[in-house]
């Protein structure tokens, strides 16, 4: 299970390489108690990867939140992979809280 999530956060990193994220890289380290999230050079964000056959949202969001207040980063979400899509119909999820005030920073800017 391991290759496939590490394989999937290549196919990540790639991917918002392609689509105007040049920094965008893996973090190293996963698991440690002060992990920050599978990728790292968007800034602001802790991004958690999962590749699991089974969906486990709930689970997912509050590591990449537990995650992202170790890093200390705004915001936080998970890049959750579809069976058999591409990595481009991957889903993102965040909590309302984080997309309220995603949304709230857009509107300043």
């Amino acid at each position: 299970m391991k290759a496939k999530g590490s394989a999937f956060e290549r196919e990540v990193v790639t991917f918002l390489h392609d689509h105007g994220h040049p920094y965008a890289e893996r973090h190293y380290g996963a698991g440690r108690p002060e992990d920050v999230g599978d990728i790292d050079g968007i800034v602001g964000w802790t991004i958690e990867c999962k590749a699991h056959k089974a969906m486990n949202l709930a689970g997912w969001s509050d590591e990449a939140e537990h995650e992202r207040q170790h890093g200390r980063q705004r915001f936080s979400a998970v890049i959750a992979k579809r069976r058999n899509k591409p990595v481009a119909q991957s889903y993102v999820v965040m909590s309302l809280e984080t997309f309220a005030r995603l949304l709230a920073d857009d509107e300043v800017n």
